[in-house]
């Protein structure tokens, strides 16, 4: 009688594994079982966008596989994320060449400094999925495994660029010359100008990488540390004690619902850019009203605030040691009490001073990342959802600037008022957080933007994060360099 009752203890319990858990349940199931059991850490590339449409899109579209087919032959890998931006392929193609450049080809920089400096900029983020891959190619590049017990036993000429690092990934407004002259003039340990280049070119990009990874929920490939979790499998989206309930009924009721919802949202923002074109062409606010909106925008940026559980976020293992002053991080541009001058970008862009700097110290490189920039902020397929030929120009571009306007940038000719009208609370949520504090992005944040739109389309948002952060970052330290120079 008792070995039928311990039997059948153990079919309940072997049931479990095929519903998610709980965090609740999860306790009590590792109190009765007192044993935990690795398995992979989620299914296909993205733990928010389904496996089998991230992989359709390699099989269907010839030059999107094709792609994948020279950088398999490059790399003698395909990860993750390069999966997951095959939606794009064009901007894909544009990306791996710039990264491939980065990293591989002839540069100022030594290869197993250009992975050492990778890994210093991921770790800023808790990135452990881009660490992880940067140890493994710093080690097949000849890198000394001493390096990667900690910055500390890194040469000093590195440990010197982890204050530029710490600024540039939280806090890029503060730059200064001052943080420039301090790593040319170091004297033994002193870093060339182009050196320098290549160096904030890395930062920023693996910086912008990391807001990518994280936005798009990329696994760890399953190889790679992290790559496994202790959770029990699951094939429903509901745990035990819900179904028990009845629960999971109301969830599919709840769903039909938000469907619905999630459609007005659509016809609602399209209706807004058709009446925000019809303003444009009627009346232009003057230079006046403009600045007004834009520092109210700036002002509003900072009331957007993260409600991200503990429990919800990405689990990383800690990478700290690679960056010192772990707590350091992201503050709002305009704090009560502090004041930071507007960044204008009629005095210093991207096209009029930063692209001729860095191609000038850095041959073909400004152009690469030109060329990256535009095919993000150009890209468009004319489709809204479920609406075809429709012009997103508009809705880039709030995008974009929005981004730039959280890092106080200003363009004089744009109406920062067409933000609010654009952008919600939750995708302002989502934005912000993919762009200033991209550990703490959760599946909950990602679904609750533009709902009834297509996972292709939540991945080229994550392009415009990427990039817009990525440019906004150089922007300030390029302007630092240049004040050095003259």
């Amino acid at each position: 009688m008792r070995h039928a009752a311990k039997g059948s203890k153990s079919v309940e319990t072997a049931s479990l594994g095929f519903f998610k858990m709980c965090s609740h349940c999860e306790r009590l199931s590792k109190k009765e079982m007192g044993v935990r059991i690795p398995r992979p850490l989620g299914h296909g590339p993205s733990r928010y966008i389904p496996e089998k449409e991230i992989l359709e899109v390699g099989k269907v579209d010839a030059r999107t596989r094709a792609i994948f087919e020279d950088a398999f032959a490059a790399l003698g890998r395909l990860d993750n994320i390069s999966l997951v931006m095959g939606f794009h392929p064009q901007y894909l193609e544009s990306f791996l060449r710039t990264q491939h450049y980065l990293l591989q080809m002839d540069g100022p920089l030594s290869l197993h400094y250009r992975h050492y400096i990778g890994i210093m900029a991921a770790a800023r983020h808790q990135c452990s999925h881009l660490v992880n891959l940067h140890v493994n190619d710093f080690l097949q590049v000849g890198g000394n495994p001493k390096w990667l017990k900690g910055l500390e036993e890194a040469p000093p000429k590195l440990q010197h660029l982890g204050e530029l690092n710490k600024i540039l990934a939280h806090r890029p407004w503060l730059i200064t010359k001052a943080h420039i002259e301090q790593l040319l003039k170091a004297e033994e340990y002193s870093w060339s100008l182009a050196e320098l280049i290549h160096a904030v070119v890395l930062l920023t990009h693996y910086h912008s990488l990391a807001s990518f990874t994280f936005g798009c929920g990329i696994n760890p490939e399953i190889h790679c540390e992290g790559g496994h979790t202790f959770r029990p499998p699951s094939v429903s989206s509901y745990c035990v004690c819900d179904i028990a309930n009845g629960n999971g009924v109301l969830e599919e009721i709840l769903g039909n619902h938000s469907v619905a919802e999630a459609s007005c949202e659509v016809e609602a923002l399209m209706e807004k850019m058709k009446q925000l074109q019809e303003c444009r062409d009627e009346e232009e606010a003057s230079q006046e009203e403009m600045a007004t909106r834009f520092e109210r925008e700036k002002t509003e940026s900072m009331l957007v605030v993260s409600t991200a559980e503990e429990d919800e976020t990405m689990t990383t293992r800690d990478v700290s040691r690679h960056f010192e002053d772990p707590s350091y991080g992201y503050k709002d541009f305009s704090r009560r009490g502090e004041h930071v001058p507007t960044f204008r970008a009629q005095d210093y862009s991207w096209e009029d001073h930063g692209y001729s700097l860095v191609n000038r110290l850095y041959p073909d490189v400004g152009q690469l990342l030109d060329e990256k920039f535009q095919i993000a902020y150009n890209l468009t397929y004319n489709t809204m959802a479920m609406h075809k030929d429709v012009d997103t120009s508009m809705l880039r571009r709030a995008i974009w600037n929005y981004i730039h306007c959280m890092f106080g940038i200003r363009y004089d000719d744009y109406d920062y008022g067409e933000i609010n009208q654009l952008l919600d609370r939750s995708f302002k949520v989502y934005i912000k957080t993919v762009v200033c504090g991209p550990e703490k992005t959760t599946k909950r944040m990602y679904d609750s933007f533009w709902r009834q739109f297509q996972h292709s389309e939540k991945v080229h948002v994550n392009l415009l994060l990427m990039e817009a952060r990525m440019q906004a970052e150089l922007l300030y330290a390029l302007r630092a360099i240049t004040h050095y120079m003259t």
